[in-house]
């Protein structure tokens, strides 16, 4: 950086000139205190998400889950345990003593890949209609 100090020629009473150049030194310092202080504020970046998490080992299932397993055949007949249901006011009977029951069993769902889906998604609505909660498909290789 250099001052500008003027010419020596000029008349010692003349008026000086002015400068036609900004001083950009204060400019520079007050934009580097607020550099300084963005930086200061900016909070601890935190890339951990706190858990809590349980202590110890989960004690193990005593209980193995009641599990009911529905067939349904290429043909739409529905199996309840193995047992062939003869209508849908059977199985919605039997529906609703699974669903009445405090501890639900399991309904396993196993549709033959020939059958209709209008069977299937009966049986699946009655269940559902009918309040039972443990209900799932499940493959079923040797009946297909």
């Amino acid at each position: 950086m250099s001052m500008n100090v003027g010419s020596g020629s000029a008349a010692p009473n003349a008026d000086p000139e002015p400068m036609m150049e900004m001083n950009m030194t204060p400019l520079i310092d007050v934009m580097l205190v607020l550099i300084i202080m963005l930086i200061i504020t900016i909070p601890k970046a935190n890339h951990s998400v706190n858990l809590n998490m349980p202590v110890g080992t989960p004690p193990p299932s005593t209980v193995e889950p009641v599990v009911v397993t529905i067939d349904v055949d290429f043909d739409g007949t529905i199996l309840w345990d193995g047992q062939t249901i003869p209508d849908r006011a059977t199985l919605e009977q039997k529906l609703m003593n699974v669903a009445a029951q405090a501890d639900q069993p399991e309904v396993h769902l196993r549709p033959n890949k020939l059958v209709e889906y209008n069977a299937v998604a009966g049986v699946m609505a009655s269940a559902q209609r009918l309040g039972v909660t443990k209900i799932g498909l499940v493959g079923n290789e040797q009946f297909q």
